[in-house]
């Protein structure tokens, strides 16, 4: 509850807030009179905050019928907050049917500090599925989905992140030489999609791909991984990698990425 007599509360950014809350599911559209008598408000009131909205993007008025709708720009507020929250429940079902087109594991993981954490989990139903589980944490330069949401950042993060946590060796595989990680950090930018060839495991292999949010954000990225001996070039390159990327779109979408309105495109 917000206290009425708070001197430090701004009354416009309220009332303008308010406005927005009007529109939802069962009202997507609302003329200049329904804002009005859904807040209680005179008529002509709610016309400066209407107005000032559709100048900002975040409202747009059909000529027509002079109603106006919310546009995709509204959906940035507050998706990183979303992504946090939602995300394992959200992804779920996806990481579900990924899982059974592939036969591999699924997987859903976030970027905190030198550690990809996984958030969400579709267990491969293989008996010789991973040993992975929700709330693991492994080193991001040694695996797909690290890799892949390293690639997100700049290069001048980049460079920070690495002298602040190295480049350690798991396997024979793994890409400690600064160099050759940074190669194939821009082949990742390049090609929108991340493999793991047993760089952090000996026999396990991955691909991953990132999650945007409605800004173009990367906020997360899917995986799939399996046994080496399953995870063949062939069925990589014709299952596996368009299953990835796939799926990591409809999440994307579903997230409010839109090639119209946000930059960056999680399948190419």
């Amino acid at each position: 509850m917000v206290a009425g007599d708070d001197r430090y509360l701004v009354g416009g950014l309220m009332r303008g807030l308010d406005v927005l809350r009007c529109f939802d599911r069962e009202h997507p559209t609302l003329s200049l009179g329904d804002v009005a008598r859904q807040l209680g408000w005179r008529r002509t009131e709610p016309f400066r905050f209407l107005h000032t909205l559709e100048s900002l993007g975040y409202l747009r008025r059909d000529p027509v019928t002079k109603r106006y709708e919310l546009t995709p720009k509204v959906l940035e507020i507050g998706f990183s907050a979303l992504a946090n929250l939602q995300l394992p429940e959200l992804a779920q079902p996806y990481l579900e049917r990924l899982r059974d087109r592939t036969n591999g594991s699924a997987h859903v993981g976030i970027l905190d500090g030198k550690d990809v954490v996984y958030v969400g989990r579709a267990a491969s139903r293989s008996l010789l599925s991973s040993a992975i589980h929700v709330g693991s944490r492994l080193p991001a330069h040694a695996t797909a989905m690290g890799k892949t949401l390293l690639a997100a950042k700049s290069d001048a993060w980049i460079t920070e992140w690495l002298a602040a946590n190295g480049l350690k060796s798991y396997t024979d595989h793994t890409l400690a030489e600064k160099r050759a990680f940074l190669d194939e950090i821009a082949q990742i930018r390049h090609r929108g999609y991340a493999t793991s060839n047993q760089e952090f495991e000996f026999g396990i292999r991955s691909v991953a791909a990132p999650i945007r949010n409605g800004a173009g954000d990367t906020i997360a990225a899917i995986n799939v991984s399996a046994a080496a001996e399953s995870l063949t070039a062939a069925n990589v390159n014709d299952i596996v990698v368009p299953a990835v990327r796939e799926t990591a779109l409809e999440l994307s979408q579903a997230y409010g990425w839109r090639s119209d309105t946000a930059p960056g495109d999680p399948s190419t």
